[in-house]
């Protein structure tokens, strides 16, 4: 099954997109958003969380999206959970 577009952010311009989709089979989320600059990376590659190793891991990435889609990243998650398995 393809994904699911939920919604773009609002205040999109010509070269922004922050997206979110919902990936049903999947049963995820799929964000595009803006890269972090070096600093904010590095401190999330250096915060410690329990159950949470230092640093990325190779294959995931760090990315932003503003909270102006917050509605947008509820909607996906009411689009996952009524299609849970």
């Amino acid at each position: 099954m393809p994904l699911l577009f939920v919604g773009i952010d609002p205040s999109t311009g010509d070269k922004q997109s922050p997206t979110v989709w919902a990936d049903v089979e999947q049963q995820e989320l799929v964000f595009q958003g803006w890269k972090p600059g070096p600093e904010l990376e590095a401190e999330c590659a250096a915060t410690e969380a329990p159950g949470h190793a230092i640093g990325i891991p190779e294959g995931e990435a760090v990315i932003r999206i503003p909270a102006r889609m917050l509605h947008i990243v509820r909607e996906a998650c009411d689009v996952l959970e009524a299609n849970v398995r």
